[in-house]
């Protein structure tokens, strides 16, 4: 079977739905399939709306997966006929995310449209399925395929959980994600700020993406930087992240919304409790007071009284961890994933053509 993936940029764009696609990739090949990439080039939102001026459809696959991410480029290309199904593959709707209400609309107007132009879905979540349900109507084929948690492997032992937890003095707490407004840094370096006892924050993500936002987080942190220690890594390599992970005792990503939140279940293979948002699809990783904690899109106290428990008490630190580690082991694997789409898109491509 020839299938096709759209995209906007490069796979190699550092970010958890950048790596389901790459991952994506590489295990429809694994199983025999002919996968090629079309990429569209980033522009800003109104630009990619003109797109759907000029661009086609290509007529050379069976199947044709969009990345729900180039929604803006595809709705007049999607409304022609086409001699194969159009499968949106959705981590999570723009409109999602906290906008002003006219833009926050205009999103979901124009989200609307596209997704009502798609033959069938694959998503990443319960919540996003139900997102996107409750946007259109439920009807049309779909799957939901969790993402790949396993890039590190099986991360620490619970012995060595146990050991980090005993050992550590100092709290110490890791950000990862690019930094852009959405992933809630600015919440974070706040509650850090709020925080009486010395804690440790190392911050692991893109500068480039936003670099106002980066240069704003790194003034703000050193503000407070005589109490805390708090550093700027940027992006790291799987090798160097790995080892800041293993040492770390806390994730905190206080998103404002995210699709699934494969961060999360990155951290828990190294026993890392996490903290996300009641926002999105966290919820589905994370049991509030057992794996982690969960908090209001923006709520910094909440964030710190949170922090200093847990610097305050290593017992349920430990417990956290061990919760944290075994939530990990729960999820399904990458491999029986991808078989799962596989299946559903040799199935559409089959019911197509029969129609």
């Amino acid at each position: 079977m020839r299938i096709g993936l759209v995209i906007y940029g490069s796979l190699d764009i550092l970010s958890g739905g950048y790596l389901y696609d790459r991952r994506l990739v590489a295990g429809l090949r694994d199983l025999g399939e002919t996968v090629e990439v079309l990429s569209l080039p980033w522009r800003n939102y109104t630009a990619h709306l003109s797109d759907n001026l000029h661009w086609r459809l290509p007529s050379d696959f069976d199947i044709l997966i969009q990345d729900e991410l180039n929604h803006p480029s595809l709705i007049g290309a999607n409304r022609r006929p086409h001699p194969y199904p159009v499968i949106s593959l959705v981590h999570h709707l723009r409109s999602s995310e906290q906008h002003p209400a006219l833009l926050k609309w205009i999103y979901r107007w124009v989200e609307k449209r596209y997704l009502e132009s798609v033959d069938g879905f694959v998503y990443n979540s319960r919540t996003t399925r139900g997102v996107v349900e409750r946007l259109i109507g439920v009807g049309k084929p779909r799957v939901i395929a969790f993402p790949p948690t396993d890039r590190f492997g099986s991360g620490l032992s619970e012995d060595q959980i146990i050991q980090r937890a005993a050992d550590s003095n100092t709290l110490r707490v890791l950000f990862l994600g690019n930094l852009i407004p959405r992933k809630g840094l600015h919440t974070l370096i706040e509650a850090v700020g709020l925080c009486e006892q010395p804690l440790r924050l190392d911050v692991i993500g893109s500068l480039t993406f936003d670099p106002a936002y980066a240069r704003r987080m790194q003034e703000a942190a050193a503000e407070i930087s005589t109490k805390h220690r708090i550093r700027f890594h940027g992006a790291l390599e799987d090798q160097d992240l790995a080892g800041k992970l293993a040492r770390s005792d806390l994730l905190v990503v206080p998103s404002e919304y995210e699709g699934f939140g494969i961060v999360y279940l990155e951290g828990m293979a190294f026993g890392l409790p996490a903290i996300g948002t009641t926002a999105g699809a966290a919820g589905e990783i994370i049991q509030d007071g057992g794996t982690g904690f969960l908090i209001k899109s923006g709520d910094a106290h909440r964030l710190a009284e949170i922090l200093m428990a847990l610097s305050e008490d290593r017992l349920l630190l430990g417990e956290l961890s061990m919760k944290a580690k075994q939530r990990y082991l729960q999820q399904p694997t990458w491999q029986k994933t991808v078989r799962e789409i596989h299946q559903f898109l040799l199935q559409q491509a089959e019911a197509f053509r029969i129609a």
